[in-house]
């Protein structure tokens, strides 16, 4: 299946067009998005096989590059578990295909990529006393990420099992086992001092004890002077408790930034306009599948600034983390430009975000070791 993408101008509400660096393409919603190559007109990642660390060959933060700054990610660490049959399946028997075992959760994916592009950051997540979690948190250590991983008594590491259909569809099935039951007391003061971003995937807003646990993160990281992003992650979790009770953990928490893709948006905001998300965030950004993306800001005494970023016409099989590296690539630039609303900063967040996301479908995931 072919995910489509255009080169890229930023378009502003009030009709002027400033032409824009071609932008490689980010997530194509509910099915296959790009192939890197195509895209991304720098040389990609390597492969170091020997810690399943991508090499960087260019750099992704067209303007800047992050120095001095610290983040903390809080949510999910998880065992992908990724079946991809060759064929249909048929009821009652097994058809031919490949099973993986990759690293997972939104929350680890994003926390990954802010350490590959130059910010070093904490992951707060909860594991299982199991083989998978020591797995997990070994590989994202070697990556460089700081895992403060809480291991709940007589809970299993996280599982969500992936079926990849022939046209690379993705369905999932989550078993979130010790993912939820991260607690405020997991949570500790000194991981936030001199950090200046806060990410939370809205899994980690959604039960208790994980949302008390979010909670005591933020106040931390409010004391701390660090700035509080959100994304809505998935689309039904949001409507699980209703729409209303939704937009009242996301006010809440107050966010300062509020990532979505366009399906979230819709299901978080029903038939309102993308502008109704400055209700809940100075600053919004919809990952708009083929369309790009959608940036949105409020400032003081200033009109609304809405504009969008467009991207190049591409392929890819698996668009799996493609989100969370946007997330990544975007927070990076944007932490950079000193959490910059001017639009020439958001633009340059935008397509550092675009270029993150095909890094990361761009190459194979890394098969996760459980020895």
């Amino acid at each position: 299946m072919v995910g489509r993408w255009w080169s890229g101008a930023i378009v502003g509400v009030g009709g002027g067009v400033a032409t824009a660096a071609p932008a490689p393409a980010v997530e194509r919603h509910g099915g296959p998005g790009v192939r890197a190559a195509a895209a991304y007109p720098r040389p990609m990642a390597t492969l170091d096989r020997r810690s399943d660390r991508p090499r960087p060959t260019g750099s992704l933060v067209p303007s800047r590059r992050p120095r001095g700054l610290r983040a903390v990610v809080l949510g999910d660490l998880a065992l992908d578990v990724v079946l991809a049959p060759t064929r249909p399946l048929e009821h009652g028997t097994d058809v031919p295909g490949v099973v993986r075992l990759h690293q997972g959760g939104s929350a680890a994916n994003t926390a990954r990529w802010l350490t590959r592009l130059g910010v070093p950051t904490t992951l707060i997540c909860a594991v299982g006393r199991d083989g998978p979690g020591r797995a997990l948190v070994a590989a994202l250590e070697r990556e460089g990420v700081t895992v403060r991983a809480a291991r709940p008594a007589a809970a299993r590491t996280a599982r969500i099992g992936m079926l990849v259909d022939a046209d690379g569809d993705r369905s999932f099935v989550a078993d979130r086992g010790a993912a939820d039951l991260l607690g405020p007391g997991d949570v500790r003061p000194a991981w936030f001092a001199g950090a200046v971003a806060l990410h939370l995937p809205a899994y980690s807003l959604l039960g208790s004890p994980l949302a008390d646990a979010a909670g005591r993160a933020i106040e931390l990281a409010r004391a701390a002077g660090a700035t509080i992003t959100v994304d809505l992650a998935s689309a039904a979790p949001l409507l699980a408790a209703g729409r209303s009770a939704t937009q009242r953990l996301i006010r809440d928490a107050a966010p300062d930034l509020l990532f979505a893709n366009a399906a979230e948006a819709s299901a978080f905001l029903g038939d309102a306009s993308l502008v109704g998300l400055l209700a809940f965030a100075p600053v919004a950004v919809v990952k708009q599948g083929s369309h790009g993306a959608a940036v949105l800001a409020r400032r003081p005494r200033l009109p609304i600034e809405r504009f969008e970023v467009a991207a190049r016409a591409v392929t890819a099989a698996d668009t799996t983390g493609a989100g969370d590296a946007f997330d990544a690539g975007f927070l990076a630039a944007w932490l950079a430009a000193g959490r910059s609303t001017a639009p020439g900063d958001l633009r340059r967040a935008v397509v550092a975000g675009h270029r993150a996301a095909a890094r990361q479908i761009g190459a194979p995931r890394p098969e996760l070791g459980l020895g």
